[in-house]
């Protein structure tokens, strides 16, 4: 993920920054595009918390997955609102980096939700996550790994 986060900071959901190299690295990525005005947003979010919850926490060792919140809140304050009630620990591009326009037109986000899979070259392994989520659950992870190209000493 250097390649699309190069030179940026991230954020977590309790607002400390977060170089992106280091987070990100050997891990499968999902680009989450959302907001909290969003009610079919707000349906998915919960899925996505069980599904980012059991792989990091309930695995052994921790799959590796990292999801990157993209907003499209109307303010920092709504989207810092949003994470806080609704997002599991994963991280988000900060409100005010305008880096969210490219890379809504570099993934082709026309609609939200969506859940963009990508391998760490930024490369996209699915651009159906959300879909796959809701009909395979857990399993769908494996695929994504598989496309991934990283090293991987994960097993569901």
């Amino acid at each position: 993920m250097v390649d699309v986060f190069s030179g940026r900071l991230l954020v977590s959901k309790d607002g400390l920054s977060v170089d992106p190299e280091e987070a990100l690295q050997n891990k499968v990525v999902g680009l989450y595009f959302s907001a909290g005005w969003c009610s079919p947003c707000r349906d998915f979010t919960p899925v996505l918390c069980d599904f980012y919850t059991e792989l990091l926490e309930e695995t052994q060792p921790p799959a590796p997955f990292e999801v990157v919140f993209i907003s499209s809140d109307h303010s920092a304050e709504e989207m810092a609102g949003y994470m806080r009630a609704m997002h599991g620990n994963w991280l988000a591009l900060p409100f005010h980096d305008p880096y969210k326009h490219d890379l809504k037109k570099k993934y082709n986000i026309t609609a939200i939700p969506k859940l963009v899979i990508v391998k760490q070259t930024g490369e996209v392994i699915t651009d159906k996550g959300r879909k796959q989520i809701r009909d395979k659950g857990l399993s769908c992870f494996r695929n994504w790994v598989e496309g991934a190209d990283i090293f991987q000493n994960f097993s569901s």
